[in-house]
């Protein structure tokens, strides 16, 4: 059974008179990568403060590992990475440099872990370099690498591809899956970019104005939908308006508003006007797609 590695439960917080999260829930397991989205201004800093123990919580709780992160601090937070906002750098030092102060933080690191940490994060070739010399993304892994040191096994980011190009977020998104999969590490990433995202994560939590609106698999909620749509591609399409009039036309493919049960009489039919099928699945909407119908359109700027 998948150990349960970061609980929230129904965390409440207000500052001054203003609340700002009413009884924001959810759960994550090892090995899950998990998208927290939402409008700026919905909550995620401040349920990410929560969790880290940066600020205070009114109402609720935070357990990492099993442990209270207010009653049992020390022991909550061991196990946790993170980067909020940028990664803390030296830049007039090597990235090796910079590796070995955090490790001087912690007790039972070595230097065979930060060698380690700099193969993992693909920066052997340029750990001896000065950080000024690093491009953005190479910043990135390195943060990652200080964030990682001490074994973790919670990994908290913020906005971790803000700023990278193309390659650096293909790097990133290499990396993060790697630490899930082989560290069995539980990745929570609060970010805009939710292309990146839909590659990435195996869970989503979508926050709205203080209250989480949806917590569930990322296949399950880029399903969820009033329609049905299937999408038939096909050698040829000239004929499919009249074998099935409701047919919406899209090139070699069409595609139909109808329950699962249906598609065996759907290809029956072609079959029998003797136009070859090449492909059938259920339409599936971008994560971008159901953030938009979630949130009544909410535009994340």
């Amino acid at each position: 059974m998948e150990k349960t590695i970061l609980k929230c439960e129904n965390l409440n917080k207000k500052f001054g008179k203003k609340q700002i999260l009413y009884d924001v829930s959810f759960e994550m397991k090892e090995g899950d990568i998990l998208g927290f989205i939402g409008p700026n201004g919905a909550g995620k800093t401040t349920t990410i403060k929560l969790i880290l123990g940066l600020q205070g919580i009114n109402g609720g709780k935070v357990s990492i590992n099993g442990y209270d992160i207010e009653k049992q601090f020390t022991k909550a937070i061991e196990k946790v990475g993170a980067i909020v906002e940028n990664p803390d750098l030296y830049m007039y030092l090597t990235g090796y440099d910079n590796l070995k102060l955090v490790k001087n933080l912690y007790k039972n690191i070595d230097d065979n872990r930060i060698d380690e940490v700099v193969k993992l994060v693909k920066l052997e070739n340029r750990i001896k370099d000065k950080v000024s010399k690093y491009s953005l993304g190479m910043r990135q892994r390195l943060g990652i690498a200080q964030a990682i040191l001490h074994r973790p096994n919670l990994l908290i980011l913020d906005e971790p591809t803000n700023g990278l190009d193309p390659e650096g977020i293909k790097e990133m998104r290499e990396l993060l899956l790697e630490l899930a999969s082989k560290e069995k590490m539980a990745i929570l990433i609060s970010s805009h970019n939710l292309a990146e995202l839909d590659n990435l994560c195996n869970k989503i939590c979508i926050i709205q104005n203080g209250k989480i609106i949806e917590t569930s698999d990322i296949t399950d909620i880029k399903h969820q939908k009033n329609k049905q749509y299937k999408i038939f591609e096909v050698n040829n399409t000239d004929l499919i308006k009249n074998i099935i009039p409701e047919a919406i036309i899209q090139k070699k493919k069409f595609k139909l508003d109808i329950p699962k049960e249906k598609v065996p009489d759907i290809i029956e039919k072609l079959v029998e006007n003797k136009i070859k099928i090449y492909e059938v699945k259920e339409e599936e909407k971008s994560l971008e797609q159901a953030f938009f119908e979630k949130t009544g359109g909410n535009v994340i700027e």
